[in-house]
């Protein structure tokens, strides 16, 4: 199971400095079906006038979400099965000084309920991250 974090950078005051996470979750084993949790990092910083800046994160929830929040990843051959997670970062929003690098931390989720009865394969999705002032 693989989930590929890419960033967006949508004004030039606050960017991530780190471009790319990625999530292995690894195999899942079925006959055993607990939660699996992994987590990654991603650095920003803001820069220029105001300072201190206030800034929020939001994703665009990957390519195969079915609403709001509602992401899940698609197997790589079977094309219409498909295996739901969570993501979750913190901090989500803030006030950070100008010029400081700053740490994102990004959990994801793969319940066991969720893959007890899965199709058997890769899934992967991508998700984009983006930072506003």
């Amino acid at each position: 199971m693989l989930l590929i974090l890419s960033v967006n950078s949508v004004y030039s005051a606050c960017r991530f400095t780190t471009t790319t996470a990625t999530f292995a979750f690894g195999n899942l084993n079925p006959g055993s079906p607990v939660d699996v949790n992994i987590a990654a990092t991603l650095r920003f910083r803001c820069t220029g006038n105001p300072s201190p800046w206030t800034y929020t994160i939001t994703d665009n929830d990957g390519r195969y979400e079915t609403g709001i929040d509602a992401n899940r990843m698609r197997n790589t051959t079977v094309t219409t099965q498909y295996l739901p997670y969570t993501l979750t970062y913190t901090p989500a929003t803030g006030t950070v000084p100008r010029n400081q690098n700053q740490t994102l931390t990004i959990n994801g989720t793969v319940k066991g309920i969720d893959y007890q009865y899965a199709y058997v394969g890769s899934y992967s999705d991508t998700v984009v991250l983006t930072i506003l002032p």
